[in-house]
C-alpha cells in the first residue's frame, strides 16, 4: 500500500485542497457545498448514488447512498486526479480514521508486474483521524493483498519465508526456519508429507518478537502457496485461484505487522507451516496413515484437505509452550463461502469473552465476522477404524465445523485459541476493495488485542 496517499493532519494543507463534500441519496438538496456545485449537482441530475463523483474548481461530490459506507472515500482515491484533497465535513473520530484508510485502500495497485504507476490523489487527513492506525491498517492490507495476488510462480515456499525475513529484519525480530528432510528429524512428519512432492522444499517458518517475559501470542497461519489438490487433483475451475490457498499465511505475517508496528506488550511468535501440495511420484495418498508431531496417527481421506494437516503440526509446536492465546488464520473450506459467502469471515472459539470482544470489535472496525459453532457431537464425524482420526468427515455436512473440531485436537485445552475460516479474496469490486486478494478479520483482531495488551 502506497504511504504518500496520505498526509497527517495539517491546517495549512487542509485549507487549500480541494475539499470533498458529502452527498446522501435521501438529503441530497440538503448539502453544504458551494454555490456552484450545487448548480452542477442539479444540472447533472447527481442523487448521491454510492460511489458516484462530480468535480469543479470549487471542490468534489462524493455520493454515498442511503447509508454511509465507511470506505466510500475510496472511489475519490481511485478515480480523482493527482493533487491534495480534504474532507469538508465533521467526522466522529472513529470515522475519520475509517475515511483515511478507505482513501489508502482505494489507492491501491497490485502493481508488480506493470512498467508504469500512475500519480495518484492524495487526502489531507482530518484533524481527529487517527493517522498512525490508518496507516497501520492500510499497510496490513497491502501486505495481505500483495502476497495473495502474486502469482504462484513467484510466491513459492521459499519466497514466502524470505517475506518473513524481511518482517523480522524490520522489526528485529528473530527467524527460524526448517526446511525439508529436517523437518522429519524436528518432528513435524504431516508438514513434510503435504509439501515434499514439490519441486521448492516445504518449510516451517519460525518469527518471533517482543520480550521473553511478555504474555505469550502465537499466531499459526496455512501457506499452501498453490494447491493443486494433490491426487485428488481440483478441475481447472477449482484450481484457477489456488495462489490465494497462502492466504492465512499472508493474513498472519500481516498482523504481525501489525502488531510489531504498535509496539503491543507480547512475546509475538508467528508460525507459517510453507508448502505446495503438488504431485509427483512421491505425493502423500488417499488412505495413508501419517504421524503428527503430538503424536495422533491421521487417516488421510483426500489429499485436498491439506491445509489442516499443516497447520495441526504447527499448532502443536505452538501449543507446546502453552501461550496465553494462539489464533490460527487459514483458506480452509469451501463449506465456509457456502455458509456465509466471500465477505464474512467466520471464526471459531470456546472462549466467551474472546468471541464477544471480537464481535464487538467487528462492529467498531468495519471489519466483518460471524462466530460459528465448535459443535462437539460432530467430533464423532471424523472417526476412522485403522487410525487415531481421519482428517475429514467424509460427507457433505458441517464441513467448517469438522476442519476447526480437527484442528481443535491439536490445541490445548488450557490454552485460549481462536480459529478464522478466511477467503482472503474479493470477487466483486467494491470501493476500495478491487477484484483480488484481501484482508479478512485482522483489523478487528488487531482491535482486541491491542485493548487486552495495550502499547
Amino acid at each position: 500500500m502506497r504511504n504518500d496517499l496520505l498526509k497527517e493532519y495539517d491546517q495549512d494543507a487542509a485549507n487549500t485542497a480541494r475539499q470533498v463534500y458529502l452527498v446522501y441519496s435521501d438529503n441530497v438538496d440538503q448539502i453544504a457545498a458551494p454555490e456552484g456545485l450545487r448548480a452542477l449537482m442539479k444540472a447533472n441530475g447527481f442523487n448521491g448514488d454510492a460511489g458516484a463523483l462530480l468535480a469543479n474548481n470549487e471542490g468534489v461530490l462524493i455520493g454515498v447512498g442511503e447509508s454511509n459506507d465507511p470506505f466510500m472515500f475510496a472511489a475519490c482515491a481511485d478515480k480523482l486526479p493527482a493533487g491534495d484533497y480534504a474532507i469538508a465535513v465533521d467526522l466522529e473520530d472513529d470515522a475519520a480514521t475509517l475515511a483515511c484508510l478507505g482513501w489508502l485502500m482505494g489507492g491501491y495497485r497490485f502493481d508488480r508486474y506493470k512498467s508504469q504507476i500512475p500519480a495518484e490523489a492524495r487526502l489531507i487527513a482530518p484533524q481527529n483521524a487517527d493517522y498512525q492506525a490508518a496507516m497501520r491498517a492500510a499497510g496490513a492490507i497491502g501486505l495481505v493483498r500483495d502476497l495473495v495476488n502474486t502469482p504462484a510462480e513467484d510466491m513459492t515456499p521459499e519466497a514466502l519465508e524470505n517475506e518473513a525475513r524481511s518482517l523480522a529484519e524490520a522489526h528485529d525480530g528473530e527467524i527460524n526456519v526448517i526446511v525439508g528432510e529436517q523437518l522429519l528429524k524436528e518432528n513435524f512428519p504431516m508438514i513434510h508429507a503435504v509439501g515434499r512432492a514439490a519441486a521448492v522444499a516445504p518449510r516451517l517458518i519460525d518469527l518471533t518478537w517482543g520480550p521473553a517475559d511478555a504474555p505469550k501470542l502465537t499466531l499459526v497461519g496455512k501457506g499452501v502457496t498453490f494447491d493443486s489438490g494433490g491426487l485428488n487433483m481440483k478441475g481447472a475451475a477449482g484450481m484457477a485461484l489456488m495462489k490465494k490457498d497462502m492466504g492465512g499465511a499472508a493474513h498472519a505475517l500481516a498482523l504481525g505487522q501489525m502488531i510489531m508496528e504498535a509496539g503491543l506488550k507480547v512475546r509475538l511468535r508467528v508460525l507459517v507451516a510453507a508448502v505446495e501440495n503438488a504431485v509427483s511420484g512421491n505425493a502423500f495418498r488417499p488412505g495413508d496413515i501419517l504421524q503428527s508431531r503430538k503424536g495422533l496417527t491421521v487417516e488421510i481421506g483426500n489429499t485436498d484437505a491439506e491445509g489442516r494437516l499443516i497447520l495441526a503440526d504447527a499448532l502443536t509446536l505452538g501449543g507446546e509452550e502453552e501461550p496465553d492465546l494462539m489464533v490460527s488464520l487459514a483458506t480452509l473450506t469451501g463449506a465456509a463461502r457456502v455458509a456465509l459467502g466471500p465477505e464474512l469471515a467466520p471464526f471459531y472459539s470456546d472462549d466467551e469473552g474472546l468471541a464477544e470482544a471480537l464481535s464487538g470489535a467487528a462492529v467498531k472496525c468495519a471489519d466483518p465476522v460471524w462466530r460459528m459453532p465448535l459443535w462437539r457431537n460432530y467430533d464423532a464425524m471424523l472417526a476412522s477404524q485403522i487410525a487415531d482420526i481421519n482428517h475429514i468427515s467424509g460427507g457433505a455436512f458441517a464441513g467448517s465445523i469438522t476442519a476447526a473440531l480437527f484442528l481443535r485436537r491439536f490445541t490445548p485445552d488450557n490454552v485460549a485459541w481462536m480459529h478464522f475460516d478466511l477467503y482472503a479474496w474479493r470477487p466483486k469490486a467494491a470501493p476500495g476493495r478491487p477484484v483480488g486478494g484481501e484482508a479478512q478479520a485482522i483489523r478487528a483482531l488487531f482491535d482486541v488485542l491491542a485493548d487486552r495488551y495495550g502499547s
